[in-house]
Formats: C-alpha cells, sequence, structure tokens
C-alpha cells in the first residue's frame, strides 16, 4: 500500500522541457554575458527559472514562476559589489542566494 502510494506520487512528479530549448537558454546566458558584458544574465535568469517553473509538475501540481529580470538586477548589482569588496570571499554566499531568490519566486500555480 505504502509503495502504490509513492509510486503515483513519483509518476505525478515530471519535466516536461525540451533540451532544445534547455541549449538555446544555455546559448543565450553565453551571448548575454559576452554580447551586455553580464548585464542581461538577470533577464535570461528569470526567464529560464520561469521555462523551468512552467515545465515542472510535482505531485499533480504545476510550478509557477513570478520573478523578473528587473527584480534580480538590484540583487545582481549587489552581490557583484560585495564580491568585489571581499575579493571573491562573497562569491561562496551567492549560490545560497539565488537558490532563496528563485524559491521565493516559485509556487504552485493555481487551478483557477
Amino acid at each position: 500500500m505504502v509503495t502504490e502510494k509513492l509510486a503515483t506520487q513519483h509518476e505525478m512528479s515530471m519535466f516536461e522541457g525540451s533540451i532544445f530549448t534547455y541549449i538555446g537558454f544555455m546559448v543565450l546566458f553565453w551571448l548575454g554575458g559576452v554580447l551586455t558584458l553580464g548585464l542581461a544574465i538577470p533577464w535570461i535568469e528569470a526567464a529560464f527559472c520561469s521555462w523551468v517553473a512552467n515545465n515542472t509538475v510535482i505531485e499533480g501540481k504545476r510550478l509557477d514562476f513570478d520573478g523578473t529580470g528587473s527584480q534580480l538586477f538590484g540583487n545582481y548589482i549587489k552581490w557583484l559589489l560585495l564580491t568585489i569588496i571581499t575579493l571573491g570571499i562573497y562569491s561562496f554566499w551567492l549560490f545560497n542566494k539565488m537558490m532563496q531568490w528563485r524559491i521565493k519566486h516559485t509556487f504552485f500555480k493555481s487551478n483557477f
């Protein structure tokens, strides 16, 4: 019975995104980083997070993402300055800060 329930929950969780879209985002990250000296990265990151959320289903519930590049840009500049001021030491916290921002803006989409 417990195994049946776990199997049902596992089947209802999935990621539906395409490898080609993922590759497109990776190219966009690279081009956005090079051509804009990194200034476009927050907007590309927000679009990527939205794509991931919209293609993710957990236990039958689709995720949604409401973060924007404009919201991330302020943090991006702050984190960049803190990294420069601390001679790179702050960079160890960037993964956690970025994950906190992503999770803060990710939620279950309502069925309405």
